[in-house]
């Protein structure tokens, strides 16, 4: 098996696999409770708080637990929202957002919010300056995401956190989903106030995230219940999933530190055996780009038959992001960055992890070439 679609989700580390089971067979206690049992669950619940806030060199007290990338967005956007609507009603974000950013915003403007989305150029990348111009009186929030997910843009977060440092008035989001191992990012450096990283995108499992609140935000709760997370997610902490993410973060750091430049390796030789094949065009940037996603187009070719071609030799890529591959329509970020419908609608992306080596590459590349020559027949 090769597998492409880390983008999507990562395999978990098995040392990952062996706490959750760990602690949710030996410490599943709820840690609200107050006996023995609940207690040891909050001790290990404050212990990954710890460990997660050293990883990011933040204060324990501005890690919030939640059940993904997802919620963390939502709670983050809504909750400004909500929190700050005597101060404005007005949300900057981009054009190329992942829907958990994009749907909430959309759900705003239904409730007379007034949300502005900001084109990217060809590589996918914002403008600092009409960033800028876009801001208003009333504006209340700037999210933008670092790594894009379908194309891997980078977008320059320090430079947006540093000028917003002239607007105080206005709550910078950074959706840090993609970019979590694989592009370091120093969220006070950056000036950012709000950040969201998921857990199952960074070798753990499903049902953890993180939302990082700058301390002297406040955010109106989604959840109403009993107040747990500083009040601000109500509901019973998922324990062993918490404690198995605070561990993939350090691992997956970890791993950046020592694997980075192969992945880097990796990257540069699939782009090299991909502009090397008819038909094909890459869409991911050379600069500014992440190390793990590369985004390339079949010249009108359906993509989703491309892809269970591929699956059918045990090789998994994906379409666009993973929220989004089943709905059938042409790639917005590509249509953003200024690509045709067509070729926005038969785009794949390749996602990789530190798990993925060199020597897959000609194996992958061999079947890519016979799926695109068996649907070039097909049409003919």
């Amino acid at each position: 098996m090769i597998y492409l679609d880390n983008s999507a989700t990562t395999k978990p580390f098995p040392e990952v696999v062996d706490s959750f089971v760990t602690v949710a067979t030996n410490y599943f206690g709820n840690p609200s409770s107050l006996h023995e049992l609940g207690m040891k669950a909050e001790r290990l619940l404050s212990q990954a708080r710890e460990q997660v806030a050293a990883l990011l060199a933040v204060k324990p007290n501005e890690i919030i637990f939640t059940s993904g990338g997802t919620e963390a967005n939502n709670l983050a956007i809504k909750g400004v929202a909500f929190q700050y609507r005597q101060r404005g009603h007005h949300i900057i974000t981009t054009a190329i957002e992942h829907p958990s950013v994009v749907e909430p915003c959309r759900q705003l403007e239904e409730l007379g919010f007034d949300v502005t989305y900001l084109p990217v150029d060809k590589h996918g990348l914002v403008d600092v300056e009409t960033l800028e111009q876009a801001l208003r009186d009333d504006t209340i929030l700037v999210s933008i995401m670092h790594v894009n997910n379908e194309v891997g843009s980078i977008q320059p977060i320090e430079q947006i956190g540093r000028m917003l440092q002239r607007y105080p008035k206005v709550i910078f989001h950074v959706d840090h989903v993609q970019g979590v191992g694989k592009v370091p990012l120093d969220v006070k450096k950056a000036h950012i106030d709000l950040c969201t990283m998921s857990a199952h995108k960074f070798h753990s499992l499903r049902g953890a995230g993180v939302l990082y609140v700058r301390n002297g935000i406040r955010l109106s709760p989604l959840l109403a219940g009993g107040g747990q997370e500083w009040q601000l997610r109500s509901g019973t902490e998922n324990v062993a999933a918490i404690v198995a993410m605070a561990k993939a973060l350090r691992l997956s750091m970890e791993a950046y530190e020592r694997h980075s430049s192969r992945l880097w390796a990796m990257k540069e030789q699939w782009l090299k055996e991909l502009n090397n094949i008819d038909g094909i065009e890459v869409h991911t940037p050379a600069d500014h780009s992440a190390p793990h996603i590369i985004n390339f187009s079949l010249n009108g070719l359906k993509s989703e038959v491309f892809v269970h071609e591929l699956a059918k030799q045990q090789i998994f890529v994906s379409t666009t992001s993973a929220c989004s591959s089943k709905k059938r329509a042409p790639s917005k970020t590509l249509l953003a960055m200024g690509v045709d419908a067509k070729r926005a609608e038969s785009s794949i992306r390749v996602s990789l992890s530190w798990e993925n080596t060199l020597e897959e590459i000609p194996v992958a590349i061999r079947a890519m070439k016979a799926a695109i020559q068996k649907l070039q027949d097909v049409e003919r």
